[in-house]
């Protein structure tokens, strides 16, 4: 996934070009969501309450008696600012967030920070800000609602760089963020950002949200392999000097303690020691191999002659970086000889920690091949044992579902796990390595622990499948005792449901929504979800604006029994009397889900659709987030990609609704879900008509490593060529669209290239455009792969041969 900043113009233009291609045509789904900012104290709250659609009122909310009325007086507000030479209105101020910590009403316009007190406005320096809480995990760019801004703040004194993620997961390379500075973003509500070195290396993600937000990135970055620290350590302390491991007694005497270090296989700076002083861990590496992959930029903007590019990029099979914990005896001052039996093969190691008692550090070990998990325990014995251990004859999904968390003053650990089919919570004693109880348990699934309170005993959960005859994908608000007693959902109403809790975690806003019904809010408590107040309700008519509300449609899967959910959007003049095209936005990566849930635009959709099709989108087996045997259907298997759930699910829908033409239907994707686009008309040609793929990750043994290891396994075996769209290339029977940016960094553009080369010798005929300098995802953030994209499928599903068309590929024609 890491992107190098390699040349910034082209790859600016194509992110800008996709912004404003969105901002042409004024958002035809004009929505503020709901978004609560709770008073530090947790008494109230204020949230902006869309009045039409250019204008707004700040509200506040009172969570104990539910009184709502204005922050301040609005009037008076543009009023005042207006004498200042700030065009206002009251309702429409020239700022989306508001600080009410203090007694007067703060905000920010044009980066200066002001303070109203109901009728003088005056400037101030402390201006509470809306700052933005980085992702866990990087997640494509939703099309949540309207225009919304993000202020980088750069506070190292180096250059970084900054990356749009795109609604498929791709990233743009947007420009340079200077050192020591700020940069003004405007973006979208859902959209999300990256910013990372200059070499590629991303240091934290950010998602857009409604109000303007301030994303702010400094000098400390955390490797994945664990952090370091170049802080010299303290007497009595081990250190890490010339590639060995010291320690410094109180006299400040230092002794050397290893003697296996080398440049080759130094040692990493982080020290970990025990509660008591007496011992400590410190981490031994192996580098990962190099290797290098080329690319030519063909019409650099600074000089006439091609440059070539080249950037490190482990694919599967290679060489990873090998951390191994070795243990200190700072006492004796010597190194504790311990087996590497328990983690012999590792992918990554990561830090636990020491017991409480300081006789025993433990990490967890992620097995290449990813079929084992486990918490290493090694005792200042020496001796080394299996604590917690998961293994799995397909994956263990390490990137998603790992969750750990030690009970303060206990042995208690709770370890997230499937090992019972289904992603639940277990509580473990650490001290024998026996599960306490299962926390969690039934056909559903936790996505994320919100928070445990150790002292009662509880935590609080997200799940998935929680409320029957439900979406099963409609997220709810889960709490449960830690011995597995008390299960109560929290948040009520068929929707998928977003919170925010108040600061004590005694209350909180819930806001559901779906593809077909306007979001809701409402005040709950924390403890059994009562209702307290209806705090904002929206309208699905005034959101829609006279365009077609998206249709849910869900339909057993291959084996006739399994719901396979998915969403049926109409041209805007849609007519039954008519047969339309079907296309089918795809996106198969294994890593989650991707059928929307929530209101929302559905911008690129419904272009799509109003050009004379019906766009649908599915979620297949080998998808996540439901039971462990739907998901494993990807393992070593990526070319399956839930075709025949998809096809099963169509055919479904068509058979009521006969304006759903299956003999004509069209796919498209990009990255895996252009893997999965091309797979459609290589596996499943006697069902889809034709494919756009852009991006596209044609051969797993081609693409990163650690995305394509995760699912298809470690040594690579036959398995990857089984799944290559390469080897099937000659089975291309429909009409095949490839796009590929020249410098994407992401997706190895030979990919694309070697499925060119392949079906060119198979005497194939096929389209294909290559964008100049343009880097991942070039087809869908640049006006012309989504125009060409569109011309593709009108031509080869309605018949509207485009004026201008360059065919390239045997017996290609102008």
């Amino acid at each position: 996934m890491l992107l190098l900043l390699l040349s910034l113009l082209p790859a600016l233009a194509s992110a800008a070009a996709y912004l404003n291609g969105q901002s042409k045509h004024a958002d035809p789904l004009p929505h503020i969501p709901f978004n609560p900012h709770w008073h530090p104290a947790g008494h109230s709250f204020w949230f902006r309450r869309q009045i039409d659609d250019s204008a707004s009122r700040f509200m506040t909310v009172n969570a104990t008696s539910g009184v709502q009325e204005p922050a301040f007086d609005h009037a008076a507000l543009a009023s005042a600012l207006n004498k200042r030479g700030i065009e206002a209105t009251e309702n429409d101020l020239p700022f989306t967030f508001i600080d009410t910590s203090s007694t007067h009403v703060r905000f920010r316009v044009a980066g200066a920070g002001m303070e109203f007190d109901g009728a003088q406005l005056k400037d101030v320096l402390g201006v509470r800000e809306n700052i933005l809480v980085p992702l866990r995990l990087e997640e494509p760019s939703e099309d949540a609602g309207g225009a919304t801004s993000v202020r980088f703040v750069n506070t190292s004194p180096r250059a970084l760089a900054l990356w749009w993620i795109d609604t498929e997961g791709n990233a743009v390379a947007y420009g340079p963020l200077a050192a020591s500075s700020e940069l003004l973003v405007h973006t979208f509500v859902g959209h999300v950002w990256r910013v990372g070195e200059t070499d590629g290396r991303v240091l934290a993600v950010w998602r857009a949200g409604i109000d303007e937000g301030v994303a702010r990135v400094g000098e400390k970055v955390v490797s994945k392999l664990g952090p370091e620290s170049k802080t010299v350590a303290a007497k009595g302390r081990a250190f890490v000097r010339g590639n060995q491991v010291w320690v410094r007694d109180e006299s400040g005497r230092e002794t050397q303690m290893s003697t296996r270090g080398s440049a080759e296989t130094p040692f990493r700076l982080t020290v970990y020691h025990s509660p008591d002083g007496k011992w400590a861990v410190v981490w031994q590496f192996t580098p990962a191999q190099s290797h290098n992959v080329y690319m030519v930029e063909s019409s650099p903007k600074d000089q006439v002659q091609p440059k070539l590019k080249t950037i490190s990029y482990l694919k599967p099979g290679d060489k990873v970086a090998v951390d191994r914990p070795r243990l200190f005896d700072l006492e004796g001052r010597k190194e504790v000889e311990t087996s590497e039996e328990l983690f012999a093969s590792p992918y990554a190691v990561t830090n636990v920690g020491w017991d409480a008692e300081s006789g025993e550090y433990r990490f967890i070990y992620n097995e290449r091949g990813h079929r084992t998990l486990r918490v290493v325990g090694m005792s200042t014995t020496g001796a080394v044992r299996a604590v917690i251990e998961d293994t799995q004859k397909t994956f263990i999904d390490y990137s998603a579902k790992t969750y750990t968390h030690a009970i303060p003053g206990t042995d208690d650990f709770i370890w997230m796990s499937e090992r019972d089919g289904w992603n639940h919570l277990y509580l473990f004693d650490m001290k024998n390595g026996t599960v306490k109880n299962q926390i969690t348990k039934g056909k559903f699934v936790v996505r994320s622990v919100e928070f445990v309170d150790d002292k009662k005993r509880q935590l609080w959960f997200k799940g998935y499948g929680l409320v029957p005859h439900q979406d099963y994908y409609h997220a709810h608000l889960a709490r449960i005792n830690l011995d597995g007693t008390g299960l109560t959902v929290l948040t009520k109403g068929d929707g998928t449901h977003t919170w925010k809790w108040s600061p004590d975690f005694t209350k909180f806003t819930d806001t559901w929504s779906r593809v077909d019904a306007a979001p809701r809010s409402v005040l709950r408590d924390a403890v059994i979800g009562e209702e307290r107040e209806v705090v904002d309700t929206g309208n699905i008519s005034t959101l829609l604006r006279g365009a077609l509300v998206a249709e849910r449609f869900v339909a057993p899967g291959r084996d006739g029994s399994t719901p396979i959910y998915g969403i049926i959007i109409k041209p805007k003049n849609f007519d039954a009397s008519k047969k339309y095209p079907i296309i089918e936005q795809i996106y198969a990566g294994p890593q989650d889900f991707f059928v929307p849930k929530a209101f929302s635009p559905l911008t690129r959709q419904r272009d799509i659709a109003d050009a004379g099709f019906i766009l649908v989108q599915i979620d297949g087996m080998g998808t996540n987030w439901r039971s462990k045997k739907f998901h494993d259907v990807c393992a070593k298997n990526l070319k399956d990609a839930g075709f025949p759930d998809r096809i099963a699910w169509m055919r479904a829908a068509a058979s009521t609704r006969p304006w759903m033409d299956l003999e004509r239907v069209g796919v498209y994707g990009g990255s895996a879900g252009g893997q999965n686009a091309a797979a459609a008309v290589l596996f499943q040609g006697d069902f889809y008509k034709a494919a756009a793929a852009d991006c596209g990750c044609h051969d797993n043994r081609m693409d990163k490593m650690w995305w394509n290891e995760q699912w298809m396994g470690y040594p690579v075996d036959a398995s990857y060529e089984a799944s290559s769209n390469v080897g099937a290339a000659k089975n291309l029977t429909g009409a095949l669209m490839l796009i590929v940016g020249e410098l994407d960094t992401n997706v190895d553009p030979a990919s694309t290239m070697q499925v060119v080369n392949a079906l060119t010798v198979a005497n194939k005929d096929f389209d294909l455009l290559v964008v100049p300098g343009g880097g991942h995802g070039s087809g869908g953030s640049t006006t012309l792969g989504r125009r060409r994209q569109l011309d593709f499928f009108k031509w080869h599903l309605l018949g509207e041969k485009p004026k201008l068309w360059n065919r390239v590929g045997k017996g290609a024609s102008g």
